[in-house]
């Protein structure tokens, strides 16, 4: 069921892996003992840390006692996991052993509620008395198991009961837990199984997952569960991405879960193959794709397009994933077209790319993976949500034009319940029954969905991760040395850039100190003055607490203030963040194109 590379001596060795009977009784046993220290059917349950056996273990054995579990994760913000400990009430929590530290330094502002942690290791004499300091029990995993046993009997569970609450940032302020009920659950695994069937095959005991997107988020998670529940093996990462190469050529998966920015990397990592090849191998390598190609575009299936060529040239490709991966699934962030065809011609497996949130246990749009005409969408519903747009004026999305625009708005059984105690959020996203998801979607001729843009100030990068752009720039804008600025930021690049608008006084002032000379357009075009500013203002990030995927990797100075001339801001002078993209265009790319030169 559950496999791990175990490092002995420094030297990491094969997958090392656990029974389905042994996890049960582990889960039935850990489950035991969280009833002994008194934690019921209704409580809450944390768990923090990387992928691993335990993680699972200890989701499995909240599963079975009714115990709602809160997954805990720091990318959320710097007190994000004390946050979520006191809002859900969180009164044991399952901890990586690396993380018991910082866990015990937050003990002062959430012990109210948090009564018991459990390392998924060990834990010191040091760390136990600083927990029993703040009257905290802290336990390790073995001792933990120990008080547990293997006949107590389990409750009854109701569809309607909560199975977990999932925070999540997507707005500015504090994060929002959405509360998920074992129907909305276990109707996402069946909707799993009917995609599964339409492609190619269910899971089996034959298969094998490859586990290293976060168990945090929800997607992870459900596409884990419904392996358990097909009885398929699970093997995780070793949390490291030097060698996540490494471990998957180890496990040989054949499910492959992933965001975009993984799967970009893999096709860099082949182009630049490809690339440092011989004339004759790229040539004989763009006659097979080319050829493929078209036999995909007229409808064959994957396997049946090339198989000649599947065996001659692409096999390598499928190689580099271990050898046996048959489905590989994108989510998080929309998958560039170009990265998607490619896969979808050179991998030998299927590659779907589908749309969720949190809100909707994961997956609620998904493409079909024979139907070639749905690449560069995110397909279409899956069988357990309703879908429609709804126009948007302001915006000029006319949800009954020719070509449909609009917000999306879901309705079905995936569906999320409310907000944890804010009725108040709730209330905004749910209405008559339809919940409003803030993306812009298009609906193509053939019934498939095309995410074109947000409805708020909002948007993911490529990680999947969300950025609430205006708290961004209000945090940037408490740095003296500017007057204005412009962060951005898109799905399929993984950090932000921006343009500001210096101050000018600083800038001369700074060019002084340092013997630089020039007008203050030359100024602003001058290396060490972009270098200093970027600092300065990663320096106010890094003060107020912003995240690392917040902070700036480039920036542009620009002379002139942003004015209604060129129309990059309203009367009321607020961003016009479409036009300043049309007006800053060519900057932006070029901003890009210089970190990611630096990084290769």
């Amino acid at each position: 069921m559950l496999g791990h590379r175990e490092i002995v001596d420094g030297k990491v060795g094969p997958y090392v892996w656990q029974t389905y009977e042994e996890a049960h009784d582990k889960a039935i046993q850990i489950g035991s003992a969280m009833r002994s220290c008194g934690v019921n059917p209704g409580d809450h349950c944390g768990i923090y840390g990387s992928n691993c056996p335990e993680w699972v273990i200890a989701m499995e054995a909240c599963n079975a006692h009714g115990i709602p579990y809160v997954p805990l994760y720091d990318t959320l913000g710097a007190h994000a996991v004390e946050f979520i400990i006191n809002h859900a009430e969180v009164s044991i929590a399952f901890v990586q052993e690396n993380k018991i530290q910082s866990m015990l330094t937050c003990l002062p502002s959430c012990a109210t509620y948090l009564k018991t942690i459990v390392s998924f290791g060990k834990v010191t004499s040091e760390q136990k008395i600083e927990a029993e300091e703040a009257g905290v029990s802290c336990f390790s995993w073995a001792e933990f198991a120990s008080m547990g046993t293997l006949n107590r009997r389990l409750p009854q569970k109701k569809r309607t009961d909560i199975c977990t609450i999932m925070y999540t940032s997507g707005t500015t302020g504090d994060p929002k837990g959405v509360i998920l009920t074992n129907e909305a659950i276990m109707a996402e695994f069946m909707t799993t199984e009917h995609l599964l069937l339409e492609t190619d095959k269910v899971v089996t005991e034959e298969d094998t997952y490859f586990s290293f997107l976060p168990l945090a988020h929800v997607f992870d998670q459900i596409i884990e569960n419904y392996c358990i529940s097909k009885g398929a093996s699970i093997g995780f990462w070793r949390g490291d991405v030097r060698y996540l190469v490494e471990d998957i050529q180890e496990l040989k998966p054949t499910l492959f879960c992933g965001v975009p920015r993984v799967y970009d990397r893999i096709y860099t990592g082949i182009n630049d193959k490809i690339a440092s090849g011989g004339t004759i191998s790229r040539k004989l390598f763009q006659f097979a794709y080319d050829y493929k190609l078209q036999n995909l575009k007229k409808g064959l299936k994957q396997d049946q397009a090339s198989p000649f060529f599947d065996k001659l040239i692409f096999n390598k490709i499928k190689q580099s994933l271990g050898g046996r991966v048959r489905i590989m699934l994108s989510g998080a962030a929309p998958l560039p077209r170009h990265v998607e065809e490619f896969l979808r011609v050179t991998s030998c497996s299927v590659l779907l790319q589908g749309y969720g949130l949190t809100e909707s246990s994961a997956g609620c749009f998904t493409s079909i993976a024979n139907v070639f005409s749905m690449i560069g969408t995110v397909g279409v519903p899956v069988t357990t949500i309703e879908a429609r747009l709804e126009s948007v004026p302001d915006m000029g999305y006319d949800a009954l034009s020719t070509v449909p625009r609009g917000e999306i708005c879901l309705r079905g059984t995936t569906l999320f319940s409310g907000y944890h105690k804010r009725p108040d959020l709730t209330d905004d996203v749910l209405v008559d029954g339809w919940f409003h998801t803030g993306d812009i979607g298009e609906w193509q001729p053939n019934g498939a969905m095309k995410i074109i843009d947000r409805k708020k100030n909002i948007f993911k990068l490529s990680q999947g991760e969300y950025i609430a752009v205006e708290n961004v720039e209000s945090t940037y804008s408490r740095c003296p040395l500017l007057t204005s600025i412009w962060v951005y930021g898109n799905s399929f690049e993984s950090f932000l850039v921006g343009v500001v608008v210096p101050d000018k006084k600083c800038i001369e002032d700074w060019a002084s100190a340092n013997d630089v000379t020039g007008d203050f357009k030359s100024l602003c075009e001058h290396p060490k003055a972009r270098k200093f500013v970027l600092e300065e203002l990663n320096n106010m990030g890094r003060k107020h607490e912003l995240r690392g995927f917040e902070m700036l990797k480039a920036i542009h100075l620009e002379p002139i203030p942003f004015d209604m001339e060129r129309d990059l801001i309203t009367p009321t002078f607020k961003l016009k963040r479409p036009q300043l993209l049309k007006h800053y265009k060519d900057c932006i790319d070029q901003l890009y194109r210089e970190v990611k030169g630096q990084k290769a």
